[in-house]
């Protein structure tokens, strides 16, 4: 087991590459089921998140192979199984793509509900709706999510509320579906499109993913393809946000500069400069920030991934800032280490109150989840004195080589190893 240590105070400066986006590569990968073909995906970020769906495939039969770091060849068509057991699902959220995909080229799945970060209940009622609107009959029984259909048939599919996860499953298996499939009320977050562009080069037949209405043309069969996964909004995004708190003089390279308007909006708003070129944008920290309000809304709304990281400027900012989750019920849950670090946060619902103060100190805090410990990070390396972060393991399944690429901006971070009685291995007794 591992912990985190920050010596706060020092300036980010230099520059940094964003690696392929966690949220687009969860998708793609088991989108490669339908292909029963090989397939080389490019720009893969070497994430936990990532690892472990690159097993639950393995595990099913598949030949994954890696070509160099972030290029990795997965062949499907050995794969024998539609079956998903818990040991496998239980670390990863995105392991339900794996019941559209399964169901796509089987028209059968069972997989067991998945893990991932606990945002209070995240139902799958939407997905599976939309699965039965295709024709196949779904339910949960014993912890398993079963879906069964003599053959899907494309269909209207009307989204109650803007999902992401729903939209991608029913995406995945309406590819191969009989005849023409319209989702309504979609989401349109940058990894929808990059999926729809995937599956497209695999020879689907998908339009209008960006858009709120994305119309699936099925096709019998598809084929493997060479397909580059694009940057990282969110990691781009809590670079951005580490370099304005710091007061530092970043340049973000690899990234879509228009994927990250909101974020950049909100920085300048508290005071930060920020220049977009065409693959990268130069963040600079102001010296004193300035207060403003956030509100976390679906694509192409300030993403609810980047809440609890730029809260963290709030924390410090001069006046009163109003942060509103339109998101997810337990997204505040990070509110408690800010707390202790000397931030003075109030919290009733979905809102929370962020009365700025002149500091942060360093103390130590944990991962409640993956976001709020890239916000505790950027706390850590604004707060005066020493910052110990624990339960690290949820940033380690979205954030590639975080420790590193911090460390060449100028950072004083490490990780260290505890016991799991909470002891160093190198201390006395």
């Amino acid at each position: 087991m591992e912990k985190l240590v920050i010596h706060g105070g020092n300036r980010l400066t230099g520059e940094v590459e964003i690696s392929g986006a966690k949220n687009a590569a969860v998708a793609i990968i088991p989108a490669t089921l339908l292909a029963q073909d090989v397939c080389r995906i490019e720009n893969i970020p070497n994430i936990s998140d990532v690892i472990c769906m690159e097993r639950i495939l393995t595990s099913m039969g598949a030949v994954v192979r890696y070509i160099n770091k972030h290029t990795i060849e997965i062949d499907t068509k050995p794969v024998n199984s539609y079956i998903v057991p818990h040991e496998m699902t239980k670390k990863l959220r995105a392991s339900y793509y794996l019941i559209g995909a399964l169901l796509g080229r089987y028209n059968r799945a069972k997989v067991s509900l998945p893990g991932g970060c606990d945002f209070g209940v995240r139902p799958i009622d939407l997905h599976i709706k939309g699965f039965e609107l295709l024709g196949a009959t779904a339910a949960v029984e014993n912890g398993m999510i079963h879906a069964y259909a003599e053959h899907l048939t494309g269909s209207a599919v009307y989204m109650d509320k803007v999902s992401v996860g729903a939209t991608i499953n029913v995406m995945l298996a309406a590819v191969k579906a009989r005849g023409l499939t319209i989702i309504e009320n979609a989401a349109k977050e940058p990894h929808i499109v990059d999926l729809a562009n995937f599956l497209n080069a695999m020879g689907a037949d998908i339009r209008g993913a960006g858009t709120d209405v994305i119309k699936i043309h099925g096709v019998s069969t598809l084929h493997g393809c060479t397909y580059s996964i694009i940057p990282d909004q969110i990691e781009a995004g809590t670079y951005m946000v580490a370099a304005a708190a710091t007061h530092g003089d970043v340049l973000i390279k690899n990234v879509i500069p228009k994927h990250l308007e909101s974020i950049s909006a909100k920085l300048i708003e508290c005071g930060a400069t920020v220049t977009e070129y065409d693959d990268s944008v130069r963040v600079q920290g102001p010296r004193v920030f300035r207060r403003c309000n956030l509100k976390t809304m679906p694509h192409p709304g300030f993403p609810t991934d980047m809440q609890p990281q730029m809260s963290v400027i709030l924390t410090v900012a001069n006046g009163t800032s109003l942060v509103s989750e339109g998101v997810w019920d337990n997204r505040f849950r990070y509110v408690a280490q800010l707390t202790r670090m000397g931030a003075n946060i109030q919290v009733d619902g979905k809102i929370a109150v962020f009365q700025g103060v002149p500091e942060l100190t360093g103390t130590t805090v944990r991962a409640d989840d993956l976001r709020a410990g890239a916000a505790m990070i950027i706390a850590g390396l604004i707060a005066r004195g020493t910052t110990e972060i624990e339960s690290i393991i949820f940033i380690d399944r979205g954030y590639e080589d975080y420790v590193e690429k911090l460390r060449d901006l100028g950072a004083d971070i490490y990780r260290k190893e505890i016991r799991e009685d909470g002891t160093q291995p190198n201390a006395a007794g």
